[in-house]
């Protein structure tokens, strides 16, 4: 591995590890607190629209990315 691939991959690695990906399975009224939460403390980067879960459960799944700094 040559150095400047040496420091690509360590600048990926850096990015990558500023961010946490998470997908969230709950009622919608847990969920919207979570982001509340998320959203006041700054971390908050992306957060997907609600999407059912189907059938008879009532909850619903979302995609958030979190900053972790």
């Amino acid at each position: 591995m040559t150095t400047r691939e040496r420091t690509y991959a360590r600048a990926n690695n850096q990015r990558a590890a500023q961010f946490v990906e998470l997908w969230i399975v709950a009622q919608p009224a847990e969920i919207a607190a979570m982001v509340q939460v998320a959203s006041a403390s700054g971390r908050l980067v992306y957060l997907s629209p609600p999407t059912p879960m189907g059938g008879d459960d009532t909850r619903h799944r979302r995609h958030l990315r979190l900053r972790t700094r």
